[in-house]
């Protein structure tokens, strides 16, 4: 059925702000222990107090792909969803929306490189309101300039289980 009305067209100023980004670094362990740390439960080990996934699937909590976990963000709790985590080829990609704000898409490809690993990660965030955008934007700008944070935080959590 047609409407009787067509709906209206969504000016640009107000169309949701959609932003990618990726950055790279080097890990300076095999691909066999630094896959491991990138999993939710991984994570913890590096990623700092904020991060501290609560898993609805699978219970006890385990870094596998279907894992199905919330993340606290601020004000806002985020549900996130374990679509890809291939630790023997270092591949893995999450889905994480916060309700009414952001959706994001995170994908980490390990590639062996000499004794260490080269990590590339992405990050796609779509915002789900056009009251979205400016944060969308700003993640996307943080997103960006993430390497040294993780190349550093990844380094003291392996130094760590040395």
């Amino acid at each position: 059925m047609i409407p009787a009305t067509p709906p209206a067209i969504i000016a640009p100023a107000e169309m949701p702000a959609h932003v990618s980004n990726s950055f790279e670094f080097t890990i300076d362990a095999p691909l066999a222990r630094a896959a491991p740390l990138f999993g939710p439960e991984g994570e913890r080990s590096w990623a700092g107090p904020s991060w501290n996934p609560v898993f609805l699937y699978p219970r006890p909590a385990e870094d596998r792909e279907g894992a199905v976990f919330t993340v606290r963000h601020g004000a806002h709790d985020s549900v996130w969803v374990n679509t890809l985590f291939d630790l023997d080829h270092g591949r893995m990609q999450y889905v994480a929306i916060i309700p009414a704000m952001v959706a994001t898409v995170i994908d980490v490809r390990l590639i062996p490189e000499g004794a260490g690993t080269r990590a590339r990660v992405g990050y796609t965030r779509t915002a789900l309101t056009a009251q979205a955008n400016a944060d969308v934007t700003a993640l996307g700008q943080k997103d960006a300039a993430s390497a040294e944070e993780w190349r550093s935080a990844i380094a003291a959590a392996l130094e760590a289980q040395r």
